[in-house]
């Protein structure tokens, strides 16, 4: 069991400058934020941090900059969000170390909020560079972070950081605790059956979580492009759909090998001749094979009748990635019917990141599920047992 520090073991004295590491990587269409859900979830966080008086720091990374200072990828946009959501102002650093960054988290006053610029313009960030944190250090006496979605990386404001705090110093903020809790229930299995369901496009990236949910879980429904590279394995013809052709011999190697779960596949699938302007779309049983001319872009109803039977019996389920291309109507009733499913379970639901959030939140259901994690990548890194740098530093 991990436990990490959290806000009850911080000695926070009013006045005190707290560096709040946030991942605060929200979609963007120009200046707009599509999603605001990782700015929403560190609210609870930051009111208790206001409340007492703190003096906050926060600092985040946007898209991939590569160290470089890049417009389209300033947080300048988050901050105008973070005040409409907190009814307060918030100041705004355009770096995030050095002389104005010093001066301006110096003259915070209690209760005030700061956000720097993006931490990736600088190479040192990804690097886990000491030198780099050390600026970062100067800004703040305490340090919580609530960015789970990064505490995979070990970068300097998730790795190299807290370790210059005091131990008594640091701690998790209540979104990353909530994460390790919950995501704990999935990795130590407190009840059967538990369902693990996977979907989105390709099996790379997730080869680790996959072995190891065949082993944790009673049963793995597999679906959206990730099936199509299983179903191959299986000698079925899939016309000219998504395959991941690097990632055969993995599914081929779950489909045969000896695990506790039952893999289930697809029995039908939704094809289409193309997805933007689809003339001709049907259903095709699986065991019938697809021709060159089609493509799978959902899974069919006989599926969704299979996974939302044993949904219905699950006690634990886990969610990764959706059924289908749901962002085009004429393919999203197998991932919305799903999300229905998972909601309706008598059971603790975790759905793991990405695009299974913005799946959840388009069905309508996201109030249902017992948990929706803020980190793609470092929720199924955390299911496949890997160590994340940004808990195992605030380990108790």
């Amino acid at each position: 069991m991990i436990k990490i520090r959290t806000l009850d073991d911080l000695n926070l004295p009013s006045g005190a400058r707290v560096f709040y590491r946030v991942d605060y990587n929200v979609p963007l269409e120009g200046s707009r934020i599509t999603d605001a859900t990782r700015i929403e979830e560190t609210l609870p966080t930051l009111k208790i941090l206001r409340d007492r008086g703190a003096r906050i720091v926060l600092a985040t990374h946007l898209g991939r900059p590569k160290g470089q200072r890049k417009d389209k990828y300033s947080v300048a946009p988050v901050r105008e969000k973070l005040a409409e959501l907190t009814g307060a102002s918030v100041q705004f650093c355009s770096d995030c170390v050095g002389a104005d960054a010093e001066q301006k988290a110096a003259n915070l006053k209690a209760g005030e909020m700061l956000l720097l610029e993006n931490l990736r313009f600088y190479p040192g960030e990804e690097a886990n560079d000491k030198e780099f944190a050390q600026g970062l250090r100067k800004l703040a006496d305490y340090y919580v972070n609530d960015a789970f979605g990064a505490s995979h990386r070990a970068h300097a404001s998730i790795d190299a950081l807290p370790r210059l705090f005091p131990p008594e110093n640091i701690a998790g903020g209540l979104l990353l605790d909530r994460e390790i809790v919950f995501l704990q229930k999935v990795t130590q299995v407190a009840e059967r059956p538990f369902v693990a369901l996977l979907g989105g496009a390709k099996i790379a990236g997730k080869i680790e979580p996959l072995e190891a949910l065949v082993n944790l879980a009673d049963k793995v429904l597999i679906g959206g492009g990730m099936a199509n590279t299983f179903l191959v394995a299986k000698g079925i013809a899939m016309g000219g759909s998504l395959v991941d052709q690097e990632s055969i011999e993995v599914a081929r190697r779950i489909v045969g090998g000896s695990h506790r779960a039952e893999v289930i596949l697809p029995v039908d699938l939704i094809v289409a001749d193309d997805l933007d302007n689809p003339t001709a779309i049907s259903t095709v049983d699986v065991a019938s094979g697809l021709k060159e001319t089609q493509k799978a872009f959902d899974i069919g109803p006989k599926t969704v009748e299979r996974f939302t039977g044993e949904l219905r019996s699950a006690r634990i389920v886990f969610w990764n990635g959706p059924m289908g291309v749901f962002e085009k109507e004429q393919f999203a009733k197998g991932t919305m019917a799903i999300a229905r499913a998972v909601a309706d379970a008598h059971a603790t639901t975790v759905v793991g990141g990405g695009e299974s959030v913005e799946a959840v939140k388009a069905s309508g259901f996201a109030k249902k599920i017992s948990h929706i994690s803020t980190g793609g990548g470092a929720s199924l890194e955390f299911i496949s047992g890997a160590s994340l740098p940004g808990v195992e530093v605030l380990r108790k």
